[in-house]
């Protein structure tokens, strides 16, 4: 066999009609800069969070930039977050001239360790971005009591988790803001770069859609300094009809997540925790194993595509080495960077495949 980690063509075989039509639509249409097809987006994935904006920008990266400047967050603030995920949640908090202050993770969710934030936060800390790593929330009831303690500003990075659930609410419906990516391989993504911000709070929200066009309201009126970051029209429409299938794709991704539990669960992997206060949905399948490199190479000569998520945790990136973070400082997320691995899951992998996977595994594990 040869089974990729992620197969999006076996996805657009499904939907392909809809997408032809949708994009011909659009260039037909005339309109490609904040069109209709951006604005229902905008609307459609505000109601599906309960929350009363969504502003569509051109990737997650932007998202959290933008929603960073909205907040006034720069020069001389601090930010906590995670270690342990892409690059992009702490480098847009460098991006707006504020300090990334990290705070080791929970072994068995891979998420921020809440019982260790406050021990971080100084009088210059201005926000928390707790990241909803592989498409599972936070604890997100003690992130809040925290944040109103301390009056901070919470911004979910939901990049992983759109559709994820904490005690029945959705992701990006909790903290004061929340961003989502649309890349390809996200559970929502296009067929090219896209990202979008929610929010209940009106001034964030008018100052975003200023910032995303070049600081303006009107055209060529211009207010503040922004940035060129809309999304784009075609992907927008692209993303309206992959949208509709959004909740059936998690509810399949949860079920082969079920499946591979069934399947590993005699061998010396570890497997994802799912904490019973939250719908999970399994951006990644991520397994633990001590001799992850090697059962890697073995998967990989037997057809099994995989990958490293994340081979270096942000607070070791030799961009932050002026931080003064050393090995040894955030154990958990160090220990999770030599073991963690991604094995194929999304909601067209068949059983068989699914089979054949658990069978390698256990064939290298039988072979050490």
């Amino acid at each position: 066999m040869n089974i990729q980690l992620l197969d999006l063509l076996a996805q657009y075989e499904t939907i392909k009609d809809e997408i032809k039509e949708a994009v011909i639509s659009t260039i037909e249409s005339g309109h490609y800069i904040l069109g209709s097809q951006v604005k229902k987006l905008e609307e459609d994935i505000a109601k599906y969070c309960g929350v009363k904006h969504g502003i569509g920008v051109a990737n997650g990266t932007d998202a959290l930039l933008l929603t960073l400047k909205a907040f006034g967050i720069g020069e001389g603030d601090e930010v906590i977050t995670s270690p342990f995920t892409f690059f992009a949640s702490a480098e847009t908090i460098s991006q707006a001239g504020a300090k990334p202050v990290f705070v080791d993770i929970d072994p068995d969710t891979y998420c921020i360790d809440v019982d260790r934030i406050e021990e971080k936060i100084t009088e210059r800390t201005k926000a928390i971005i707790p990241v909803h790593i592989f498409g599972q929330m936070v604890d997100m009831d003690r992130i809040m009591e925290i944040a109103k303690k301390h009056n901070l500003i919470v911004i979910e990075d939901a990049c992983q988790a759109i559709g994820a659930e904490y005690k029945g609410k959705k992701a990006g419906s909790i903290g004061h803001a929340a961003c989502f990516s649309f890349f390809p391989t996200k559970n929502l993504g296009g067929y090219g770069d896209g990202g979008m911000v929610v929010t209940n709070d009106d001034a964030v929200a008018e100052r975003i859609r200023m910032l995303r066009f070049h600081g303006s309201k009107v055209k060529y009126y211009h207010e503040i300094l922004g940035y060129n970051s809309r999304l784009d029209e075609l992907q927008a429409a692209i993303l309206n009809v992959k949208f509709k299938y959004l909740d059936e794709w998690n509810r399949k991704r949860a079920e082969k997540a079920e499946i591979y539990n069934e399947l590993l669960k005699d061998t010396s992997c570890k497997l994802p925790v799912a904490r019973d206060y939250n719908k999970h949905i399994y951006h990644l399948y991520i397994i633990q194993h001590e001799k992850r490199d090697e059962l890697i190479k073995y998967l990989k000569d037997n057809g099994v595509a995989t990958g490293i998520y994340y081979p270096v945790p942000l607070h070791l990136q030799n961009v932050y080495k002026d931080l003064g973070y050393k090995e040894g400082d955030l154990p958990n997320a160090e220990y999770a960077s030599k073991r963690t691995f991604a094995i194929p899951l999304y909601p067209e992998l068949t059983l068989e495949q699914q089979k054949y996977v658990a069978e390698k595994i256990k064939e290298f594990e039988n072979l050490k």
